[in-house]
């Protein structure tokens, strides 16, 4: 069964990586209307640097397709450290306002959860 498991790694990677750019990628577009690429960047950076953090904190070579697990792990890391880093970056003025955070934490669970819900229901269809 480890073989299994560390075959979904790359793709798990990915469907992450992904998610929390489209995540940024859209924020950044929402508010600066545009999709300057230094901007994107300034934008992204802090959860991606979350993500990885939250890939190491949450172990997820041993499960990386496990929702509650993994997802959930992913998922609250993501978020809070990607909000640390923001507001240690000043990135965030003189704070994080309630409505970036509901939104960042919901966009994200919806997400670094949802993908692996769906995986998991489809690989328990085809056994």
């Amino acid at each position: 069964m480890p073989a299994k498991r560390t075959s979904h790694l790359p793709v798990a990677l990915l469907v992450d990586l992904v998610l929390v750019a489209v995540f940024a990628v859209v924020g950044h577009y929402t508010h600066e209307h545009s999709l300057e690429v230094a901007g994107l960047v300034r934008t992204a950076w802090p959860f991606l640097a979350a993500l990885a953090a939250a890939w190491v904190l949450n172990a997820v070579w041993s499960a990386p397709l496990a929702p509650l697990r993994t997802g959930a792990g992913i998922w609250a890391t993501t978020v809070l450290v990607g909000m640390i880093i923001r507001f240690l970056a000043g990135q965030s003025g003189t704070g994080i306002p309630g409505t970036f955070l509901i939104v960042a934490a919901s966009f994200n669970l919806l997400t670094l959860v949802g993908w692996r819900l769906i995986a998991t229901a489809v690989a328990g269809r085809s056994r």
